[in-house]
């Protein structure tokens, strides 16, 4: 059994301060000395990646949809461990899921997996008694959730605060804090940057983090909170295990060196989920990151680069202007060496998005649209590849506005259904903008690690020409 100090934050919809408070929370806990772990329900990795950045370990996401319900709370129960306090940070309302699945796929359904009590945050800025009528409702509706109390946002006055308090006491919810309409301020760089602030080590984004910390800290009841989070039962569920996972196809680690495989990223993090590096070292590689918009070279003696699905659109400026890194890049894709490039990845190795020279491996043309793809695919793999052989069905996520033309190369990627093929399949390069959950592809990071293990090691560049 697994004992893990927990709570899971949640809103009657967006837009109720959640993510600031999820941030705050988990960087006044560990300002205090206690280990804390943060966690997204949904494919959101920069929510994720703040609420790491506050716990001080890498924060995850919990998508069941990407992962299956089955695997939440081994991964979460990975994630947290050692922690004296974990923070889930929900997605849309508490009931809510973008695919029509509440009872699996909402932040309900992780609460309910995680047998975690549930931390309302309402924006009561427009709110008086009404709020006792929503709570009492949100707790009625589902009788099996643990709704353990509410945090109240931007409150108008002590006055307010004080009529908002008794309503509540009336049906017997717990008010655990209650912050003023200006605690909380606009403090995280805006959300164009994605997650490079973390990944790049911003010093805007920890003084912001700390702005948070220091705000929930004066308006929240902290050991109280600590006290509900403490009250939830152990997990029963075993840990996620990343050595587990790459002999769960039935693939073991290649014998003698560890190949040596570069990872998109850069000192506080990578563009890849947390748990891709923990397989890609249990399956044998040795993992180096790389960072796409400041290294002019890959690291001597790579086998293999995977650019990771968080790479944000909005620095294709600065991709374009690497162009010995591109150099680099493209001499390692045309020499055969395995490269998987998802999301942002894909636009990177095309030979041009907006104008702008990228790496040219693939031959596309990317360009921007106005409006956003979003969604999860299911998705069949059209083409054998290091990622998947042919017929292999996976889920991923896709979230862009770039779009290549044409859109796939003539050994595809992914298809699925109600869409035309996806992606490139190039030698060793698998390039698409679907972006999957590799704790759910057992035999990804050993088929990757394997091949690369096959190549020989690319040799240190120079001038922006082979060396």
């Amino acid at each position: 059994m697994t004992v893990v100090p927990r709570l899971v934050l949640s809103a009657p919809s967006s837009g109720h301060g959640t993510n600031m408070l999820a941030i705050g929370l988990l960087a006044a806990v560990a300002d205090r000395g206690t280990e804390t772990a943060g966690f997204k329900v949904g494919p959101d990795r920069v929510d994720a990646a703040y609420l790491g950045l506050a716990a001080g370990r890498p924060g995850r996401t919990l998508d069941p949809r990407l992962v299956g319900a089955e695997r939440i709370v081994p991964l979460f129960a990975h994630g947290a461990a050692g922690a004296g306090l974990a923070v889930v940070q929900g997605s849309m309302g508490l009931y809510d899921s973008l695919t029509g699945r509440p009872e699996t796929e909402s932040t309900a359904a992780v609460a309910a997996a995680l047998r975690s009590p549930v931390v309302l945050v309402i924006d009561v800025a427009a709110m008086g008694q009404s709020v006792a009528a929503l709570v009492h409702g949100f707790r009625a509706y589902d009788e099996q959730l643990w709704l353990g109390g509410v945090i109240l946002n931007r409150v108008a006055s002590g006055r307010h605060e004080a009529l908002l308090r008794e309503a509540l006491d009336d049906v017997g919810v717990p008010v655990y804090g209650a912050l003023r309409r200006q605690d909380l301020p606009p403090v995280l760089p805006a959300r164009r940057h994605g997650v490079v602030p973390v990944v790049g080590g911003s010093a805007e984004a920890g003084r912001a983090v700390r702005r948070l910390g220091e705000a929930v800290a004066a308006t929240v009841d902290l050991e109280r909170l600590l006290g509900l989070a403490r009250s939830a039962p152990p997990l029963t569920a075993a840990p996620w295990s990343p050595e587990a996972g790459t002999t769960e196809g039935g693939q073991t680690a290649p014998a003698g060196e560890r190949p040596l495989i570069a990872v998109a990223g850069a000192t506080g993090g990578s563009y890849s989920h947390a748990e891709t590096h923990e397989l890609l070292r249990a399956a044998g590689a040795e993992v180096v990151a790389f960072d796409p918009l400041q290294d002019e070279t890959l690291p001597a003696g790579v086998r293999a680069l995977v650019v990771g699905g968080a790479l944000p659109e909005a620095y294709a400026d600065q991709l374009s202007a690497n162009r010995r890194l591109c150099i680099s890049v493209a001499e390692l894709a045309r020499t055969g060496r395995p490269v998987i490039a998802e999301g942002t990845g894909l636009l990177w190795l095309a030979r041009e998005l907006d104008g702008l020279p990228m790496c040219g491996v693939l031959d596309a043309v990317g360009s921007s649209r106005a409006g956003l793809v979003v969604g999860y695919r299911t998705a069949t793999a059209a083409t054998d590849s290091v990622v998947a052989p042919a017929g292999a069905t996976v889920t991923g996520h896709k979230e862009h506005r770039g779009v290549l033309t044409p859109r796939a190369g003539q050994r595809p990627a992914w298809t699925w259904e109600g869409g035309a093929p996806e992606g490139f399949v190039w030698r060793g390069v698998h390039a698409s903008q679907l972006t999957l959950h590799w704790a759910a592809q057992p035999t990804l990071a050993a088929r990757l690690v394997a091949a690369a293990a096959e190549a020989e090691p690319a040799v240190a560049q120079t001038g922006g020409v082979p060396a």
